[in-house]
């Protein structure tokens, strides 16, 4: 700690020990060290104290629509990023999809990264896309830096991003298992969508009778068998259905290499709360029913549901008509996740450790960053998120940074203000004040 630059200082630090009062010392954007409270500060260094405030490690968020290039009037890095760290999220990792041209190839891959350069308010890294016909290029955007790759069991709602059927899964994942990477999945079963009953309309309870449980269901299980008859590396994304767990808990037990996410509207949002007509709550899979949302939480709790992230799906206002089948699925959350998420914890008697696990260390373990980011500890990037966990706000869609101010959450009234936020030991947003973008564009081998 003797040649610190700078010291943080707060009552509650959130270490892998557990919290508790901490000094954290920063040299050249790396933690060097976890001291006492009380600790000499180092001539020349420079003391923030925090007072009670939390001291989190900054958030690592694994699944974000940033749509740039080609959609970037439904949002882009400039505007995700500064979301991001508003909300306390220093790190994010970009989907291959809804930007145009999606990172399916090599080249695709630099035109994003040539776009989000010198926009990115926080580190950055980027997801491949597995289609039907790329198998060729998987290996070299692995190579490349990609951190895996996205693939859809059923239609992804663009052209450009065709789905795989069972085949052209097996395919896929048997190249991306020959060099141990990683295949992140929207599973859900298209035969049990296109079976299900298609109203249309503004009723909610349509749409949810429209995207049933067994399509998740058949799909992971499919999936499962698959990830075990290859040895591969399998990530479920945004799990919605409760009735997947025993499948997903008995090929974790079986040595299975699967993971599992969840997302913050699936834990603090249900079916019947959402007003007909009231599409920023649609997203595919669906919020479903309280019920379903307890046994979410409890596959949290025990481990079967590895880590909470947002899946940021964004678009502009007029996409998101009254009719939930025209309508586009995705809710925007980044700005919002962590009080939405520490809100419900907290009432079930989850702490902030619990919250920084789901949301921070366990991110940063999928995507391969642990060595850098997800805890404060020495060696780690001192990436932090300043937090007031007991003060309240009231979500107003005005104050949100993403670029179109469409939310599920207005209105409602959360726990949780970040007060401020820090990369590399540079604070980059406090009280609502940005500094210049300086995120860096990471790739896996980070």
């Amino acid at each position: 700690m003797s040649d610190a630059e700078l010291v943080l200082r707060s009552t509650r630090v959130i270490t892998p020990e557990g919290t508790r009062a901490a000094s954290v010392a920063v040299t050249d954007g790396t933690i060097t060290g976890v001291q006492p409270y009380d600790a000499p500060v180092p001539a020349g260094a420079r003391l923030e104290d925090l007072g009670d405030d939390v001291l989190l490690p900054g958030l690592v968020d694994t699944h974000v629509h940033v749509n740039d290039p080609g959609r970037t009037e439904w949002e882009g890095f400039w505007t995700a990023t500064r979301a991001a760290a508003a909300g306390g999220i220093t790190t994010l990792i970009d989907m291959p999809l809804n930007s145009l041209p999606p990172t399916t190839t090599v080249d695709h891959l630099r035109t994003k990264q040539r776009v989000a350069a010198d926009k990115a308010h926080i580190d950055v890294g980027f997801w491949g896309g597995a289609l039907p016909d790329n198998v060729k290029d998987l290996r070299p955007l692995h190579e490349a830096g990609v951190f895996g790759f996205k693939a859809f069991l059923s239609p992804s709602g663009v052209d450009e991003f065709p789905h795989l059927g069972q085949e052209q899964l097996a395919r896929s994942l048997a190249e991306i298992a020959a060099f141990d990477g990683l295949l992140i999945v929207h599973a859900e079963d298209p035969h049990h969508l296109a079976a299900a009953p298609q109203h249309g309309g503004p009723r909610y309870a349509d749409f949810l009778a429209s995207r049933p449980r067994d399509a998740e269901d058949t799909a992971i299980a499919h999936l499962v068998d698959q990830a075990k008859r290859l040895g591969a590396r399998v990530h479920v994304l945004h799990l919605s259905s409760s009735d997947a767990l025993p499948v997903i808990a008995a090929a974790k037990a079986d040595g299975v290499r699967v993971t599992v996410e969840t997302c913050p509207h699936y834990l603090t949002l249900t079916a019947e709360e959402v007003p007909d007509g009231a599409s920023e709550f649609k997203c595919c899979p669906p919020i479903r029913e309280a019920a379903n949302q307890d046994l979410l939480w409890q596959a949290l709790a025990d481990g079967t549901i590895d880590c909470v992230v947002t899946d940021h799906s964004p678009s502009t206002a007029d996409l998101k008509t009254d009719d939930f089948s025209t309508a586009w699925g995705g809710i925007s959350g980044l700005q919002l996740s962590l009080p939405a998420v520490w809100t419900e914890a907290r009432r079930r008697g989850h702490g902030l450790e619990d919250v920084v696990r789901w949301m921070s260390t366990r991110t940063a373990r999928l995507a391969g960053l642990d060595a850098r980011k997800g805890a404060i500890a020495p060696g780690r990037d001192a990436d932090f998120a300043v937090l007031a966990p007991d003060e309240t706000f009231t979500v107003d869609p005005a104050a949100l940074q993403h670029r179109n101010r469409v939310t599920a959450y207005a209105g409602r009234t959360l726990h949780g203000v970040v007060r401020s936020t820090w990369l590399r030991g540079r604070r980059i947003v406090a009280g609502g004040e940005f500094t210049e973008p300086k995120g860096r564009l990471l790739t896996r081998t980070h």
